[in-house]
């Protein structure tokens, strides 16, 4: 998912020959697009730095939900889960794709199984969706129909999608931080949020939070690499020197204390833990499936938007701006999809941060193994992730959601409306519903609406009016009695 701002990757450096000086620079085809082995590694070194912070984030977002029946996550699982899918997508996107791009648990896709699948239904069924997204994502691959699909959906209404869920993740950051509370029911007020817990900020663990959203913006103000990660090391340093002098009653989730032994043995508990077909039992079939086109969506048009980035920042597209063996690269990211369900993981894609390793010069897939190597590494420090208070994590969150608005929000046609209000709906209507799903739903129906209202139905795509129908039916079914 997009996370940081990223420097315009060098050009390759000239060589007097491209030739292949190795196996190794034969199979990667170092030499012939221009790079060095030191490059690949150097690269794939600051890819993993760049996105390290997933390893501390991705569990603390899945651990704090509870599915229907109130169960939760164990956190060390999931910090080990994460870790092994990053590890191994990447290794595989390294050696089938050939390409610098590293993957993990997605930001976004994983707030929509934690807060709209979960508690509907048990984790194992929550998983299984998204092991299903995966199936069709991998199904569309090998007929051809994913680039039809994406045409689908027109460019101002996904960039509305991708500001929407930066929107959402912001405010998740705010609420799991405590430095925005619900209002219990019982204050009778039509306000449904304040300030800290009391409508005040209050407590040391605010102030990590407010203090590590300040040094997460500075630093990528700065442009420092692999900012948000630095500002998780630091904080949690700083909230472990507060929690060891000061009286703090509760930091929630995790009390930042330094573990007695570092390094540890991972914790496989979670891996299969998934059911195909249980949630269509619990949530009914259309709600199932659009649950599951939910997640399909989520992992969708960001991947490929990635995917189209990075091969261009990396200069690995040809002139008309396509990306030659993207087939491959599709495959392994609806691959990474599935084993995100399978391992309990959430949905794992691929992310922008590898701009980082490009940025370095990376331009094969040895820099992805290389990233994936080190995410093997992390797979025994699992202790170490585990101390990191949601207050010196979730500043990531902030930074998230406005580097994805800040990427999108300029390239939308506010001058049509047609596109514009169904774009501004998705948007708004994801955070203030709590719920990605709505945004999407919305989204859809009002742009097949007002383009039929324009007398420009035609420009509308089969699919966009068939989906937005079952949008449709999917709102009406509580009064049809269908639920």
């Amino acid at each position: 998912m997009s996370t940081t701002a990223t420097a315009k990757a060098p050009s390759p450096e000239p060589s007097g020959s491209h030739e292949p000086t190795s196996g190794l620079d034969r199979f990667f085809k170092i030499s012939e697009r221009g790079s060095t082995v030191a490059r690949e590694v150097r690269g794939g070194f600051a890819t993993f730095f760049a996105m390290a912070y997933i390893i501390v984030l991705n569990p603390i977002i899945l651990g704090s939900a509870k599915d229907m029946y109130g169960h939760q996550l164990d956190s060390g699982q999931l910090v080990t889960a994460t870790v092994l899918t990053a590890a191994f997508t990447t290794l595989l996107m390294g050696v089938i794709g050939n390409v610098p791009i590293a993957l993990a648990a997605g930001l976004g896709v994983n707030t929509v199984v934690a807060l709209q699948l979960a508690p509907r239904m048990s984790w194992p069924d929550a998983m299984g969706m998204v092991v299903l997204a995966g199936i069709v994502v991998m199904l569309l691959v090998a007929t051809g129909l994913r680039e039809r699909v994406m045409s689908a959906v027109p460019a101002g209404l996904r960039k509305g999608i991708a500001i929407g869920i930066g929107l959402f993740i912001l405010l998740i950051g705010l609420v799991d931080s405590g430095f925005v509370s619900r209002i219990p029911d019982a204050a009778h007020t039509t306000v449904p949020l304040q300030l800290g817990g009391d409508g005040h900020l209050t407590g040391w663990p605010v102030l990590i939070f407010v203090l590590g959203a300040l040094l997460t913006l500075a630093l990528i103000v700065r442009k420092v690499p692999g900012a948000i990660l630095i500002s998780i090391v630091v904080m949690t340093i700083v909230a472990m020197v507060i929690n060891a002098v000061a009286d703090v009653p509760s930091w929630g989730l995790t009390t930042p204390e330094w573990p007695g032994n570092p390094v540890a043995s991972p914790d496989f508990g979670l891996f299969g833990q998934f059911s195909l077909f249980g949630g269509f039992h619990k949530v009914g079939v259309l709600t199932g499936v659009l649950f599951v086109f939910t997640v399909l969506l989520s992992c969708f048009f960001d991947a490929m938007g990635t995917i189209l980035g990075v091969g261009d920042e990396a200069k690995l597209t040809d002139k008309d701006g396509n990306f030659p063996g993207i087939n491959k690269v599709l495959l392994v990211d609806g691959l990474a999809v599935a084993s995100g369900g399978a391992t309990s993981s959430s949905a794992t894609t691929c992310f922008v941060e590898s701009t980082a390793g490009v940025g370095e010069g990376a331009r094969t897939g040895l820099a992805s193994v290389v990233t994936g190597g080190l995410f093997s590494v992390a797979l025994f420090l699992t202790p170490l992730a585990t101390m990191v208070p949601s207050q010196a994590a979730t500043p990531a969150l902030l930074a998230v959601g406005f580097l994805i608005m800040a990427g999108s929000v300029r390239d939308i046609d506010w001058s049509d409306f047609t596109i514009a209000v169904p774009a501004f709906l998705a948007m708004v209507m994801m955070p203030f519903t709590y719920s990605i799903t709505n945004g999407i739903g919305i989204g859809f129906i009002a742009f097949s609406v007002l383009r039929l209202a324009a007398g420009r139905g035609r420009e509308v795509p089969v699919a966009m009016y068939v989906v937005s129908a079952v949008f449709v039916f999917y709102y009406a079914m509580p009064a049809l009695g269908l639920t």
